[in-house]
């Protein structure tokens, strides 16, 4: 048998590993007691590199807001601010759980914001689009 520290969420255990391979210790198994330990410091935060799928901090325009109604990427975006869209029309491709779903206009309009990119996760109930 060996033993060993070992730290989990900041709280130190002493533990007794028996080795494969070699012969058996004749010492009884024991359950892992906590150890009193110093307290851990964090790790450094690593550098957020700028994800270039970030939804961009455009302010939604006037209109009526069209949401995602599930979390998941966004594949496609198909419209532009300004374009006249008719009940029906897809304006964003969305995939949750490895499914294409096209957002579609609830009612004819122009587009008077566009709050998603190509690449940008969203979640349920966040604005992609508005319509006037």
């Amino acid at each position: 048998m060996r033993k060993f520290n070992i730290t989990v969420n900041g709280q130190a255990y002493e533990v007794e590993v028996e080795e494969v391979g070699g012969a058996p210790s004749a010492a009884p198994v024991r359950a892992a007691a906590p150890v009193a330990a110093a307290p851990v410091a964090a790790p450094a935060a690593a550098p957020k590199a700028a994800a270039p799928a970030a939804a961009p901090k455009a302010a939604a325009g006037a209109g009526d807001p069209v949401k995602s109604p599930m979390p998941g990427n966004i594949l496609d975006v198909k419209v532009k601010v300004g374009d006249k869209v008719t009940n029906g029309t897809c304006l964003v491709v969305l995939e949750a759980m490895k499914m294409e779903n096209e957002i579609l206009a609830p009612k004819d309009g122009t587009v008077t914001s566009v709050l998603v990119n190509k690449g940008a996760t969203v979640s349920a109930g966040d604005v992609l689009v508005t319509l006037a």
